[in-house]
């Protein structure tokens, strides 16, 4: 049975701030924006050119700092500057890159967790310090994980240690696949029964309601400590609903794509650059955070050997998925073959088009499907609209 390789990321918070850690802060900031710094003149994106460069000079200057910190530096160094030169090719960045957060990124060798003592040793100038930490619910299912990086991060809520777990699990071949359809206020699922499901998410509302509440403090608070306590308070709020929300979504579809062995998803990587709308239009769409709830179905669907593939999500609604043919709306979010006259929803056809794409990606071969095989003649629609949310409040 082949495997697949799981990683997720948990966040321990720190006990206090041993002394110390304040300068490794600093130094590596001052270190990290060195080498970008290096890099930018040198036009340089390789981590091992760029180690190689500097590594003698800054190992001069810093003889007590464990040396992997200055190759964690050169990772982090490279990794700024290629996303500086992306960023600027587009015309959305100026100047020079600088390293202005307050983390530090640990190799395995600056490091060791102990999930039992619930306590961290860490590598510094001085030597190795032995550091506690908060326990949490979820923290006990990571025992059997391979630990990985990890960031040493400092936030106005105290020092936290973001480490990534990483597990190998097995996944069955897929008898047949559920396909996807992600939309801001619904996801609708196309079965391979020739049935529809729908989730009404009512995201949407909630992201919009959120909006409405900052910018009012925006308006009433023009600046100090009570406006930015206010909009975290708000920001918080709204992440925390929001995540809960994808983690109830995302068992509900795994549970349903289980009975099958596969789902597929749309691709959605590059989706934020092909949108072009209205500003009011364009400001929900980057809000729509879309790709960590398909992370989040990804990682569950894998740990309960649910095969997931993602496909090219380009033409999904807009294509006939009985003869291929070219679409046109025929009413509110109605769409009709001029070529076989099949009409449906737009997310009942995304969903469907979705599904037989994998199923040629998978190298099954797809049997012409007609509207009979679904519900109604000629006609399809969604056979079941399940409501996680019943309204938002």
């Amino acid at each position: 049975m082949p495997s697949e390789t799981i990683k997720l990321t948990a966040k321990f918070k720190l006990k206090g701030t041993p002394d110390g850690l304040d300068d490794l802060f600093s130094t590596y900031r001052e270190i990290v924006n060195f080498l970008i710094t290096h890099a930018f003149e040198n036009n340089i994106t390789s981590f091992y050119r760029l180690k190689k460069e500097t590594y003698k000079g800054l190992r001069k200057e810093y003889p007590e700092l464990p040396s992997h910190y200055l190759y964690t530096g050169c990772q982090m160094a490279t990794a700024i500057f290629k996303s500086f030169r992306k960023r600027k090719k587009k015309g959305k960045a100026r100047g020079r890159p600088v390293f202005k957060k307050e983390v530090i990124m640990l190799d395995d060798h600056l490091f060791k967790l102990d999930l039992e003592n619930k306590t961290v040793k860490l590598s510094t100038p001085s030597g190795r310090i032995q550091l506690e930490f908060y326990p949490a619910r979820y923290h006990e299912k990571f025992k059997d994980w391979k630990v990985g990086q990890a960031w040493l991060v400092r936030t106005s809520k105290g020092v936290f240690l973001n480490v990534v777990f990483s597990k190998e699990v097995e996944v069955k071949e897929p008898k047949a696949f559920v396909g996807m359809d992600l939309n801001e206020n619904n996801i609708t699922l196309s079965l391979p029964n020739g049935e529809f499901l729908q989730i009404i998410t009512h995201e949407r509302e909630i992201r919009t309601g959120y909006f409405v509440k900052r910018r009012k403090i925006q308006r009433k608070i023009r600046s100090g400590k009570r406006r930015k306590k206010l909009l975290e308070k708000y920001g918080e709020r709204e992440k925390n609903r929001l995540n809960d929300l994808y983690h109830k979504l995302a068992n509900k579809i795994v549970e349903v794509a289980e009975k099958y062995g596969g789902i597929a998803l749309e691709d959605l990587t590059e989706i934020r650059e092909s949108i072009r709308y209205s500003a009011e239009m364009n400001g929900r769409l980057h809000r729509w955070s879309f790709r960590k709830l398909q992370s989040i179905i990804e990682y569950k669907a894998k740990l309960r050997g649910v095969k997931v593939v993602f496909v090219n999500p380009a033409h999904t609604s807009s294509l006939c998925p009985v003869c291929g043919g070219k679409l046109s709306p025929n009413g509110h979010r109605v769409l009709k073959c001029s070529n076989c006259g099949f009409e449906a929803d737009r997310d009942v056809i995304g969903s469907w088009n979705i599904r037989l794409r994998a199923l040629k990606m998978w190298g099954v071969s797809v049997p012409p499907e007609s509207p009979t095989m679904k519900t109604g003649v000629g006609k399809v629609s969604r056979n079941d609209v399940y409501e996680l949310y019943t309204s938002y409040g």
